[in-house]
């Protein structure tokens, strides 16, 4: 670690607090109901559902899930992106935007993300949400929280990452909604002084998925979306119904106009007739195995996968990529194409002889072989790191559609240069 980054590292929090002082100062003027999403996985899939069913009558965080993105979003500000010289134009404007800004829409939509220690508890102790929904729990960004165990404060990296995201849901004042299913999440929230509402999944009477669509009955509703949505959207959905009942607001199941954000399960059209599943947005177990379960029920034939490597897991990733090899082969599709150290590490030994599988170091292996390989009668899913939206690029039949994919920002397109990816 450098010292720049150690620097970063120490005054994270006191920099962060400075933001959060003039920011509370707009949104004590603004003063919303205000709702948040937390959760390893899905916080932003749960967010643009919201946004779905209220419109307009919300403001939401979007691109914008830690203390800093919060801060800025609440005063209208642009993140830290591009030129470090804008982090001394953020520093002046902030003061005066904090008298001057402020937002009008009835509720404030915000998602967290639990990706730095105390991260979460610095923006629930902040915000103090009327509601909030706590998605899913899982070993995502695992790396950061060794120290928390070696510091001797929590036994495991499981029991750091729930404690950190239970942080929420302690500070939250009318409504918590949880995940049924999840032990961990059930025995974090004992005893907290909302009222929680724990999602049962088994009101799941139907599910479908193609590669361009997907269905979901649930009780007397019936969710239709023009992705192909995993099943475990099922917790979304049934929070969705029980924050519009608690709001008073109606829901609408039509959701074929509502498509998921890049890189999360999206749908396009390749080269040849190839039709393209993109979820390469991110990439840990738990998200793996997500879309997994959805690819082994997925009404398509010739499936094939382009997996990348778990990453931020550190100590763990052996242990994480040796899940993925059972995951892999319970999916049982035509072709597995993996990419990354990890992978070949730890995973595809696992796969030998049990699996038609290839494993490349770089995407541009990768993209070679498909591109000599595809015909046009397979549905490719992509999932993991790796800069796998790249590779989804490339393969595009309307080249206008890299709109539509994750991390077309100018700095990740700096990023993919510096891989030899342009």
């Amino acid at each position: 670690m450098t010292i720049v980054s150690k620097l970063k590292k120490k005054f994270y929090f006191v920099a962060a607090g400075y933001f959060k002082f003039f920011a509370n100062i707009s949104l004590k003027r603004w003063h919303p109901r205000i709702i948040i999403v937390t959760g390893s996985a899905g916080k932003t899939t749960m967010l643009n559902l919201i946004e779905s069913q209220l419109g307009e009558k919300a403001h939401y965080s979007h691109d914008a899930n830690s203390a800093f993105g919060i801060a800025f979003d609440i005063l209208g500000q642009r993140g830290i992106t591009g030129s470090k010289l804008h982090w001394f134009s953020l520093i002046f404007q902030t003061p005066f935007r904090a008298f001057f800004y402020r937002r009008h829409e009835k509720f404030y939509m915000v998602e967290c993300d639990g990706e730095r220690p105390h991260e979460a508890e610095f923006v629930a102790k902040w915000l103090k949400p009327e509601v909030s929904l706590w998605v899913s729990l899982g070993r995502s960004h695992a790396v950061f929280y060794e120290n928390e165990v070696k510091s001797g404060r929590f036994i495991n990296i499981d029991e750091a990452i729930a404690h950190e995201f239970a942080t929420i849901p302690a500070s939250t004042k009318k409504l918590v909604l949880i995940d049924g299913a999840n032990e961990s999440m059930r025995e974090h929230c004992e005893g907290i002084k909302a009222e929680v509402v724990a999602v049962d999944t088994n009101k799941l009477k139907k599910y479908e998925a193609y590669p361009d669509r997907a269905t979901f009955e649930i009780g007397n509703r019936k969710y239709e979306f023009h992705d192909p949505m995993p099943r475990d959207v099922t917790v979304q959905l049934l929070m969705l119904d029980k924050l519009m009942d608690y709001l008073g607001q109606k829901v609408t199941t039509d959701l074929k106009g509502y498509h998921m954000p890049p890189g999360r399960s999206n749908y396009l059209e390749g080269k040849k007739g190839v039709k393209i599943i993109d979820s390469s947005y991110n990439a840990h177990i738990i998200s793996m195995t997500t879309v997994l379960d959805m690819v082994k029920v997925l009404h398509a034939s010739h499936k094939w996968l382009v997996i990348g490597d778990i990453i931020d897991q550190g100590n763990l990733e052996g242990e994480e990529h040796k899940k993925l090899a059972q995951l892999l082969l319970d999916t049982k599709v035509e072709k597995i194409i993996m990419i990354g150290r990890r992978t070949k590490k730890y995973t595809a030994p696992l796969l030998e002889g049990k699996c038609d599988y290839e494993s490349f170091d770089k995407p541009q292996q990768a993209l070679k072989f498909l591109e000599a390989n595809l015909t046009g009668k397979e549905t490719v899913i992509f999932k993991g790191s790796q800069y796998l939206e790249w590779i989804v690029e490339k393969l595009l039949a309307n080249p206008d559609d890299v709109t539509k994919l994750a991390r077309q920002d100018d700095a990740h397109k700096k990023r993919r240069a510096s891989w030899g990816l342009e």
